[in-house]
């Protein structure tokens, strides 16, 4: 479960960086953190959904 949750963290992070870059006007920048928030946001959302709701419902 921990690591759901630091998944969520890595993932607000990116989301922060996307803003960041796009400030900037750094292209690549913006895709890498998009890809890795998208990546990283599934991730937690899965491994929180599998850790809490799932035995919650099954039960």
């Amino acid at each position: 479960m921990v690591i759901g949750f630091i998944f969520l963290v890595v993932a607000i992070l990116c989301a922060i960086a996307i803003i960041r870059e796009f400030k900037s006007q750094n292209m690549f920048g913006v895709a890498f953190s998009a890809i890795s928030a998208l990546v990283f946001g599934f991730f937690s959302i899965a491994t929180l959904y599998a850790e809490l709701i799932k035995p919650l419902i099954a039960g």
